[in-house]
């Protein structure tokens, strides 16, 4: 099933979380392109969408309802993550994928329908693999640069959506913000450690991701569903193209556990 509405409304609507400083580039239009070339890649036009997989059960939350929906500061984790990517001056198209039934899809519609922008619910489907999917096949042409943003990385700063965004637009077909690795990783067989990982080149990733429109179907049409990857910048890697990175933020959690909700009230509580 799909089915989409867009919905405009009120830009007065309820402040969210902080939005930051705005970095990316104004949106053109005209044809998008492939992977970075390097020095000389021709700049990326048309507009921007976002697609939103939020159909995942969460089931690290605990049980209730899917892991989007849960709340957080009186209003659902999707709400904090879409009102964020409504804010972004580079955005031009949010596309949510809604839990995969008739009551999902009405419910998630429901939610939005009082955030300014242009928003759409999509229904999603089994995995969150298949969600990107159906979300990108309902995008209009002209949506050359696609980013995709989990729901559960609410409290995402819109400096982060502007950077990636940016970084595609200069001519990378694939970007991901991300983070050095703080902890010290070990390598371990069983309960034993067998060796100590150079965290030196490791970095923790974070959403959205962005690609080029071209970059992210190729690498979606090649994927394996049976051997879904944890994101979509590792379909891109499969293909073997490039993935540039960005600088990520630590408000960028994935709330996942019930100690990570602990967490983002208390990011919540500071930015009011």
């Amino acid at each position: 099933m799909s089915r989409a509405v867009s919905m405009s409304t009120d830009p007065a609507a309820e402040a969210g979380p902080a939005t930051g400083t705005d970095t990316g580039a104004a949106a053109d239009t005209g044809p998008g392109i492939g992977p970075d070339t390097g020095a000389g890649a021709v700049r990326v036009r048309g507009r921007v969408a976002v697609i939103v997989p939020a159909a995942g059960k969460g089931e690290r939350l605990g049980p209730g309802a899917p892991k989007a929906l849960r709340e957080l500061g009186g209003f659902p984790l999707l709400v904090h993550a879409v009102r964020t990517l409504v804010t972004a001056r580079s955005v031009d198209l949010v596309v949510v994928a809604a839990p995969p039934s008739a009551e999902g899809v009405a419910e998630v519609q429901r939610l939005l329908a009082d955030l300014p922008g242009d928003t759409r619910v999509v229904a999603g489907g089994d995995t969150r693999q298949e969600s990107v999917s159906l979300a990108l096949a309902t995008l209009p042409e002209d949506c050359d640069v696609v980013l995709v943003h989990d729901a559960a990385r609410a409290l995402t700063p819109v400096d982060v959506v502007e950077a990636v965004v940016a970084a595609v637009r200069d001519g990378a077909g694939a970007v991901i913000p991300v983070l050095p690795v703080a902890d010290t990783v070990k390598a371990v067989d069983g309960d034993l450690v067998t060796a100590t990982v150079d965290r030196s080149t490791l970095r923790a990733v974070q959403t959205p991701q962005g690609f080029t429109r071209d970059v992210l179907t190729k690498a979606h049409a090649a994927a394996d569903p049976t051997l879904p990857a944890t994101d979509d910048a590792g379909l891109v890697e499969a293909l073997g193209l490039p993935v540039r990175t960005v600088p990520g933020h630590a408000e960028a959690f994935k709330i996942t556990t019930p100690f990570d909700l602990v967490l983002a009230e208390a990011v919540l509580r500071r930015r009011r």
